[in-house]
């Protein structure tokens, strides 16, 4: 075993070890959940108000809560994970989020878009990060045949209002 060289400058990580520590991080977040004496009906009725509705997109999507739990080593943050289902056609008005987002495709293409940035696709096993108040300008199923779906990691305020709609 070697001691690591201090002055090695570090190397960014590769999109498929980021998109490991995501799953990583979402399986863990799972297996805690299911140790945690939390039922599904507390944590829906706890984030039915910070998530997005059926009202507020199209009529084919939804977004199911999976978790939400309090930060013990950041005190007042909270992480939240959400799953988005976008129908054949499918998309969100354009939005902004209370802290930081990262979204991980688990179904179809999805096309986003962030403040001036470029539009882009991401398909299955890519994820993307909204920073805190970003506005996300396109958020959308790429097929209009075929559904898509995304899980999204919330990390903000407790008691934030996680998506808030842009007029």
């Amino acid at each position: 075993m070697t001691a690591m060289n201090l002055a090695t400058p570090l190397r960014p990580m590769p999109l498929r070890s980021v998109a490991l520590a995501v799953v990583g991080g979402l399986a863990f977040a799972l297996a805690i959940g299911k140790a945690l004496p939390v039922t599904m009906d507390t944590v829906t009725g706890a984030l039915a108000p910070l998530c997005a509705t059926a009202a507020e997109s199209s009529p084919l999507d939804k977004v199911e809560p999976i978790a939400s739990y309090p930060l013990p080593n950041v005190p007042g943050k909270r992480v939240t994970v959400v799953r988005v289902f976008y129908g054949p056609g499918g998309f969100s008005r354009p939005h902004r989020h209370a802290g930081s987002v990262t979204a991980y495709i688990t179904k179809g293409e999805i096309r986003s878009q962030l403040g001036g940035g470029p539009v882009e696709t991401f398909g299955v096993g890519q994820s993307f990060f909204e920073p805190p108040g970003a506005t996300h300008l396109i958020s959308a199923n790429a097929s209009t045949t075929e559904p898509a779906e995304l899980i999204a990691v919330f990390v903000a305020d407790e008691g934030a209002q996680l998506t808030t709609y842009l007029e």
